[in-house]
């Protein structure tokens, strides 16, 4: 099995928007079909899959752990969802899916449309991550989920979990080429580009 495991105070910031806003229309294009292959893959992978959430995980972040099996979470001031929204970016309907089939379609609905962020208690209240812990258990927490998950029966454990996931992978399969000229037209049009350039330079001032 594996562990994703971030450095303290951020398990990941997501995607790096300063990077992305300079890619050409090829580049962008080529990014965005590889991430969402990274996330296709995640969901196909039939070994246990741990989130060792070390902070922060917002957009792109939240994404990584949502395709995974188990999620630990660090507690304090850290902040863990979907925020697209606010960004100007639009959010596919798979990856949609994959974040209602932890915390339902309407909280899913809802937070999405909202672009919110939650502290770690709110987030395991909802069962967007399972455990909370304490920073420096973390990583240890989810090994030890690992380890349970490597006690059973591991043709078992494999089969069910394809069962499981196979309409998440069967969702993330019917991304048409139109939905991709959806989001490619959004990441383009002037004004999400002048709210992506002012994002990113703020960013880069930090």
């Amino acid at each position: 099995g594996v562990v994703i495991h971030g450095n303290p105070g951020f398990f990941s910031v997501g995607l790096d928007l300063p990077e992305l806003y300079a890619y050409d229309a090829a580049g962008f294009d080529a990014f965005w079909r590889d991430f969402m292959g990274l996330i296709r893959d995640m969901l196909l992978f039939d070994k246990p899959l741990v989130a060792s959430i070390t902070g922060h995980a917002p957009a792109g972040g939240c994404i990584l752990a949502i395709g995974c099996d188990y999620r630990v979470m660090a507690e304090g001031n850290y902040k863990i969802g979907l925020n697209e929204i606010p960004v100007g970016l639009v959010v596919p309907a798979p990856i949609y899916d994959i974040y209602a089939s932890w915390i339902g379609p309407r909280l899913a609905y809802q937070y999405l449309m909202e672009g919110k962020l939650y502290l770690p208690e709110h987030a395991r209240e909802i069962g967007l991550v399972d455990e909370v812990v304490s920073g420096d258990a973390v990583l240890q927490t989810a090994e030890q989920k690992l380890q349970q998950y490597l006690r059973y029966n591991e043709q078992s454990w494999r089969l069910t979990k394809r069962q499981l996931k196979r309409a998440l992978v069967h969702a993330m399969d019917s991304i048409s080429e139109s939905d991709m000229q959806v989001i490619q037209a959004q990441w383009w049009s002037p004004a999400i580009r002048q709210l992506l350039e002012q994002f990113a330079e703020n960013l880069k001032k930090k």
